[in-house]
């Protein structure tokens, strides 16, 4: 099995087919991914691809990492695994805590 490597500074018009393309370069390509902000609709600038082998891994870090692509140099090396989260945490909103505000629910009126 493949390593799954973070790729960085994207350009935001990048989509999942470009990224898995891209990588295509250093060999076979399991899957690739742009991750998206669900508010906007609009990439974050960062993504994943998973290559077939841990070789052809080494060989994606290698050859792409700081490769510019639309004026941006990528980042790209060995994804770290996710943190735990905890249920509510890191819903992106503040309004609900006291400490930045009335703490009221967004729809209280």
């Amino acid at each position: 099995m493949g390593k799954k490597l973070y790729v960085g500074n994207l350009p935001f018009s990048t989509t999942d087919q470009d990224l898995g393309e891209l990588f295509t370069q250093a060999g076979q390509v399991a899957s690739s991914v742009v991750i998206m902000d669900r508010s906007s609709g609009r990439s974050k600038g960062f993504g994943f691809v998973e290559m077939a082998s841990d070789e052809e891994a080494i060989k994606a870090i290698t050859q792409l990492n700081g490769t510019e692509i639309g004026s941006r140099a990528l980042t790209v090396n060995e994804a770290r695994p996710m943190a735990p989260r905890t249920p509510g945490e890191n819903l992106g909103s503040d309004r609900l805590r006291p400490e930045t505000g009335s703490g009221r629910p967004w729809n209280h009126r």
